[in-house]
C-alpha cells in the first residue's frame, strides 16, 4: 500500500489502468445500505440497472461506490470488485483474454453512464474493466468513507503480476525487501495497486482476490462499529509503515480493509 488511492474525480476521467470504482454485488441490498450508512455515512441514488437493482453510494453528494443486487438464484461470493479504467474495453477485454484471462460479463453498455466488463485473471481474482462515459467512477478520495487502496491477494506475484502489466500497461516495482513477495504496480510513475503474494497462505475457500481499502478516521473505532452493525473482524487492527489496518467483513461475508492513513503535512 502506498500514500493513497489516486483520482481525477471531477477534473476528468481516471488515466486508463488506475482503479477508477469499486462495486459490490449482495442479496439483500436494503441491509447491505443500511450497513455502510452507518459505517461510512453513505448515501444512495439509484444507478444504471443494466444487470439488475443498482445504488451509489454518495459522500458528501459525490459517488464513492456502487452495491447491485445479485439474483437469488446465482450463488457467488459476495466480495467488493475493483474496476479499472480503459479507454476501450472491447480492446482491454481482447487483451485481458490474450494474457491467458477469462471475460465472464461483457463488454455491455451500462445505460449512459459507461460501459464495462467483469473478468478475472489466470488465478481466478474478479476485476472490472470501465470506459467512463457520463460517469467517471469514485468522485471523491483521501477522506473518511471513501477507497483508499486496491491490493490483490494472490499465490505469487511472478505471472500474474505480467498478466496485468501486459492487461492494463503497468510498470512493475518489486518490494525493497527479498523477504516479501510484494509488488506496486504503476502508471506513469504513480503507484495505483498492489499484488502480494501470499503463496500456501492464501485462505483456500477464497483463493486469489482483490481487496478494497476503505479510509477511516479511527480504524479500532470503526472495527468496533462494524461489529455493532452485524459484520465481524477478519484480522485485528495493526500498524503498518502507512498506518493503522485492519481486515473486517461485512453481515453478508464482503471482506475488505479499513485503514487509517498516515499523512505528512506538507
Amino acid at each position: 500500500m502506498t500514500e493513497a488511492r489516486g483520482s481525477t474525480g471531477r477534473n476528468g476521467a481516471y488515466p486508463p489502468g488506475t482503479p477508477c470504482w469499486v462495486s459490490l454485488m449482495v442479496h439483500g441490498m436494503a441491509a447491505t445500505q443500511e450497513f455502510y450508512g452507518a459505517l461510512f455515512g453513505w448515501e444512495f441514488q439509484p444507478g444504471p440497472q443494466q444487470l439488475g437493482p443498482y445504488v451509489r453510494a454518495l459522500l458528501d453528494g459525490r459517488e464513492v461506490a456502487g452495491i447491485g443486487q445479485l439474483s437469488p438464484d446465482r450463488h457467488l461470493p459476495i466480495a467488493w470488485t475493483p474496476y479499472f479504467a480503459s479507454d476501450d474495453v472491447d480492446l482491454t477485454a481482447e487483451a485481458v483474454r490474450h494474457c491467458g484471462g477469462t471475460v465472464g460479463v461483457g463488454p455491455l453498455d451500462a445505460g449512459e453512464a459507461g460501459r464495462l466488463a467483469i473478468a478475472s485473471d489466470p488465478a481466478g481474482a474478479v476485476f472490472g474493466i470501465w470506459q467512463a462515459a457520463a460517469h467517471l467512477g469514485t468522485d471523491i478520495t483521501g477522506v473518511p468513507g471513501t477507497p483508499a487502496w486496491d491490493e490483490l491477494l494472490t499465490y505469487d506475484t511472478e505471472n500474474v503480476a505480467k498478466f496485468y502489466e501486459t492487461a492494463f500497461g503497468y510498470e512493475e516495482e518489486p518490494a525493497p525487501s527479498a523477504d516479501s513477495d510484494h509488488v506496486t504496480l504503476h502508471i506513469k510513475g504513480r503507484p495505483v495497486a498492489g499484488i502480494h503474494g501470499l503463496g500456501p497462505a492464501l485462505p483456500r475457500d477464497r483463493g486469489a482476490h482483490w481487496l478494497t481499502y476503505f479510509e477511516t478516521s479511527d480504524t479500532d473505532e470503526a472495527v468496533n462499529r462494524v461489529i455493532e452493525l452485524g459484520g465481524h473482524a477478519v484480522t485485528p487492527p495493526h500498524d503498518t509503515p502507512q498506518g493503522r489496518v485492519a481486515t473486517v467483513a461485512d453481515p453478508e461475508g464482503a471482506v475488505f480493509a479499513l485503514v487509517h492513513m498516515e499523512r505528512v503535512e506538507r
